[in-house]
């Protein structure tokens, strides 16, 4: 690992400790260069491959999630933290399968059905672009259901 401060390669690992919530392993590090300390995060990479709806797969994107839940979190009282435990609550429940592959229209279905405990208002918000309602009636229709 390269220090960002100095850029030399000779760091070394102070302390490591498993985050659960995160899924992913904190290192503190130091530079023996120049002493500089820094934290660095360890996430498992073994891909997961999602079959979007057109027939083409893309690795799972996490990052790409997590911009769709803010958006339809926009002005909501929901911390960033949670958002990242409901991904990584989705991202668990994938690794946990024998299959390495998912269909989008399935990811969808996982973080509504999260959404729908954490906040009404998102969940509405996030079905409205993964479901593409059509007019108005669907609209209603989801929300009858939410009721």
């Amino acid at each position: 690992m390269r220090c960002p401060k100095c850029g030399k390669d000779t760091t070394r690992v102070v302390d490591s400790r498993t985050q659960e919530v995160t899924n992913a392993i904190k290192r503190r590090r130091e530079c023996q260069s120049c002493g500089y300390r820094f934290t660095t995060f360890e996430r498992c990479e073994d891909p997961i491959e999602v079959l979007k709806s057109d027939g083409t797969t893309q690795p799972f994107d996490r990052n790409k999630l997590l911009v769709g839940l803010m958006r339809a979190t926009a002005k909501r009282d929901i911390d960033l933290a949670s958002l990242n435990a409901l991904i990584d609550d989705i991202e668990h429940e994938l690794r946990g399968r024998t299959l390495t592959a998912v269909s989008s229209h399935e990811i969808g279905d996982m973080v509504l059905k999260r959404l729908e405990r954490i906040d009404k208002v998102a969940y509405i918000r996030f079905a409205s672009v993964y479901r593409d309602f059509k007019d108005v009636d669907e609209f209603l229709d989801e929300l009858d259901k939410l009721r």
